[in-house]
């Protein structure tokens, strides 16, 4: 992904930063997941470089953070059939699929504010402002990370951010296929249950929510997005 194709946009004087949106479609989590290292990097000798956000879908993946317990996976992670990654962000084990909208915003928190609790509840905020853009009220739920509709967990967020530059973001199910998330105690959480928009909203679209969360990332973090 080139830099120099975000430069050709004239900065609008109202956004003190530019950020760089990729929409990337359906991509196997590994590639992603280097996509995002390889991004992080160049911020690290160069901080300078725009922030990205990449707006993606994920093959049937699960994936555990660097401290998760293995104990809330429902099938022998040594046997399976299931694609699991160890990653290096915060939180415990969780599921991605298709139809479940994915937010990896590579950004320089030097540049906003330099607190990572202000950062997760910044994404929050997106989130919650997105499904109110339907008629649905997005909670938080005191000591735990994500935003709940009605009971049900519809995004979960976890992040990991090197000398202030961040990697790993979002997860928002949109209409996705949550039987995956059978086979698993999604973020260690037993007593509360995954949820997704389009019960709420049957004929929901994840091209218009992307859409939103482009919009929506732009207001909560006075940055001005261009589309890749």
């Amino acid at each position: 992904m080139s830099d120099g194709q975000c430069l050709q946009f004239k900065k609008n004087a109202r956004y003190q930063r530019q950020c760089c949106v990729k929409y990337w479609g359906l991509v196997p989590y590994k590639i992603a997941w280097e996509e995002q290292r390889s991004l992080v990097t160049e911020r690290l000798s160069d901080p300078k470089l725009n922030d990205i956000l990449l707006l993606l879908e994920h093959p049937p993946v699960y994936t555990l953070g660097t401290g998760s317990r293995e104990e809330f996976l429902k099938f022998n992670p040594q046997d399976s059939e299931w694609e699991l990654y160890r990653t290096e962000r915060g939180g415990e084990v969780t599921y991605h699929c298709p139809g479940q909208l994915i937010g990896y915003p590579i950004l320089n928190l030097r540049y906003y504010h330099q607190d990572l609790h202000w950062y997760l509840r910044q994404l929050e905020e997106v989130i919650i402002r997105v499904v109110a853009k339907y008629g649905l009220i997005g909670e938080r739920i005191s000591g735990l990370t994500g935003v709940w509709v009605q009971g049900y967990k519809v995004a979960a967020i976890a992040i990991k951010v090197k000398r202030w530059i961040t990697m790993h973001g979002f997860a928002l199910n949109v209409c996705p296929d949550l039987s995956g998330f059978s086979r698993i105690i999604p973020c260690g959480i037993e007593d509360k249950p995954v949820g997704s928009l389009a019960q709420f909203i049957p004929d929901i679209q994840i091209e218009k929510v992307r859409e939103e969360i482009m919009t929506q990332f732009s207001e909560v973090f006075s940055i001005e997005c261009v589309i890749h």
